[in-house]
């Protein structure tokens, strides 16, 4: 537990000193999802890159591994910097995951049992650490959202995986529930794309060496349907309408289709209500993803 815990210490000291630098830096966000809009430092997911990437140094976690984190975070810290089109960050999410191609040995992907694709398999596996990278990303916008979904999800490779993939699994889990701490509503920080975009090419990576893909694409359910239904208006839901916050919180959602708008069109909820909600459908996809792992 010595690496689980210096993680979870580092993210949670780094985080509020990341979120000094980036306020005293004007590199802020409005939480716009209040009734009063306060301005919140963003970039905070820097706390979660030095976090794990150190101590999973530490830990003698695979070189390249770290290095394909690395180049991932770095997209996010430009992401945050200019406002990258989505079209951008995909192919410079490519370009970041590109060594995979290098260092996965397989000549299949596991569908609950391996299925044989030859060469293709390398090819689709790459591919899968850039749709979860890019799907994580997209998911995001309301507090400890992001980040707390995305634990569940660690949580559970860690439960299914082992050796090397266990450890930095719980690395990555330990490190953003000490980031959760402050991200959590009410935030004090934003994790940005360069968390998002981080977290889920670490999520991509840990599948796909676990030979998990499989139980992972159940936990990104939300995230995929939420890629549907927002490609149907070409991604341009910002430019539509955005979700709307009444006198007493409660969000009004936005006029197109998300996963988010969904659940608050099935119920209205306040914005801690509707995490909450999110992170208990990422927990049950966890279990289910979890059992038919193990049948």
């Amino acid at each position: 537990m010595i690496y689980e815990l210096l993680a979870f210490a580092l993210s949670l000291a780094l985080t509020p000193y990341i979120a000094k630098l980036m306020k005293n830096a004007g590199i802020v966000g409005i939480d716009v999802h209040k009734v009063e809009k306060v301005e919140v430092p963003e970039m905070g997911g820097l706390a979660l890159l030095i976090s794990i990437s150190l101590v999973s140094l530490l830990a003698k976690i695979n070189g390249w591994i770290l290095a394909v984190f690395l180049l991932m975070g770095l997209v996010g810290v430009i992401d945050d910097s200019v406002a990258l089109k989505q079209s951008h960050k995909v192919l410079l999410s490519i370009m970041a995951t590109f060594p995979i191609v290098a260092y996965i040995n397989r000549d299949y992907i596991v569908i609950i049992k391996p299925i044989h694709v030859g060469v293709l398999a390398v090819l689709v596996l790459w591919m899968y650490v850039v749709a979860s990278t890019n799907l994580v990303n997209m998911l995001a916008g309301f507090n400890g959202l992001e980040v707390g979904m995305s634990s569940v999800i660690l949580f559970f490779i860690a439960i299914l995986g082992e050796g090397s993939v266990r450890m930095l699994a719980l690395i990555g889990l330990f490190a953003s529930l000490g980031f959760l701490y402050w991200n959590k509503y009410p935030a004090k920080v934003f994790p940005g794309d360069t968390g998002t975009l981080s977290l889920g090419t670490l999520i991509g990576l840990l599948a796909i060496l676990g030979k998990l893909e499989f139980p992972v694409a159940i936990m990104l359910i939300p995230h995929a349907l939420d890629f549907v239904l927002k490609a149907k208006v070409r991604f341009k839901g910002k430019q539509i309408g955005r979700t709307r916050v009444l006198e007493d919180g409660t969000l009004v959602p936005p006029p197109y289709k998300s996963f988010l708008g969904l659940l608050m069109r099935i119920k209205p909820m306040k914005e801690w209500e509707l995490v909450l909600a999110s992170i208990a459908i990422e927990f049950f996809l966890g279990i289910v993803a979890l059992l038919i792992q193990l049948a």
